[in-house]
């Protein structure tokens, strides 16, 4: 079933319950691949029932990011998820998440004409600990978590589900959901599931349809400099600034990289020295493309 509006999820869901059906909730901005699908098929094998957000947050998105032009593939989403037994598609309005005039005839649309005031002078927002957003990904997108964090706990509140899956390659974003959920008391489970990767090793991602053939192959430069870390570290190097230090026999002019980090996988504390509980991250621009990748190095 497709929903745009809450309260049509909030019904079905309420039957479910009833029942005495467990919930699974796969928050995703649309344009699904297999990461998505991967999210999905665990969901389904862990639930009764599933739920599937297709939303792109503008919340989330700063002002010189890729909002407008963000993949939207709502029929195509459509087709994966009734393929794979999605019970619900929640795919919102802007204007139905956070209210608002609808300037348009298709209140479905999540690219309406007006939308409405979306800082948090008008806007209740859920602000994780500055922390954790004041490194990685977080330097360069101001606002970038409060806005995951806000639309994330909407779409808990609006759902209610016993368990919320996420992948691991928004490692950072995966840490923050989960201290938002155990600072305030969400009675959610988060799951955290890998990676998933083209044969040549490149982390699926809905931005990678912005890369031609060219940049895909130059863009494996995340995960060879990632699995280079990790087999450094596995050869007993383990001070941090070494590690990261590897990175740069792997760069040329085609790669514009924001940052390599070694960080604790529970906290982002960073690392001096690596461990067991390490996590290697990296943001890397392709063809103006902003992509990230990371890797456990236990």
């Amino acid at each position: 079933m497709l929903f745009h509006r809450i309260e049509e999820v909030r019904e079905e869901v309420k039957k479910w319950r009833k029942k005495g059906m467990t919930v699974g909730l796969v928050p995703t901005m649309g344009a699904l691949h297999n990461g998505h699908l991967s999210l999905i098929k665990k969901a389904k094998a862990t639930c009764d029932k599933v739920v599937v957000s297709d939303f792109v947050n503008p919340i989330q998105f700063g002002p010189s990011e890729d909002f407008d032009k963000y993949p939207r593939t709502l029929d195509a989403d459509m087709e994966l998820c009734n393929s794979e037994g999605v019970d619900i598609v929640f795919a919102p309005s802007a204007n139905e998440m956070y209210g608002g005039k609808c300037n348009s005839d298709n209140c479905k649309d999540n690219t309406l004409k007006e939308l409405p005031r979306l800082s948090n002078d008008t806007l209740t927002y859920v602000c994780p600990p500055f922390f954790y957003v004041n490194t990685l990904c977080g330097k360069s997108r101001t606002g970038h978590f409060d806005g995951v964090c806000t639309v994330v706990l909407k779409l808990f509140n609006i759902v209610q589900p016993d368990y919320a899956f996420f992948g691991q390659k928004d490692a950072q974003q995966v840490i923050i959901i989960k201290k938002m959920v155990k600072d305030l008391n969400v009675p959610i489970q988060i799951i955290q599931c890998p990676i998933v990767r083209e044969e040549s090793g490149l982390a699926l991602s809905s931005r990678n349809k912005y890369l031609t053939e060219q940049g895909k192959k130059d863009a494996l430069v995340l995960s060879k400099i990632l699995n280079n870390i990790k087999s450094c570290y596995e050869k007993g190097i383990t001070d941090a600034d070494a590690l990261k230090e590897t990175a740069y026999e792997f760069l040329t002019d085609k790669h514009d990289m924001e940052y390599i980090e070694i960080v604790d996988k529970d906290t982002l504390e960073n690392k001096t020295k690596a461990d067991d509980n390490s996590i290697a991250l990296i943001a890397c621009r392709v063809e103006k493309v902003r992509l990230i990748d990371n890797i456990y190095l236990k």
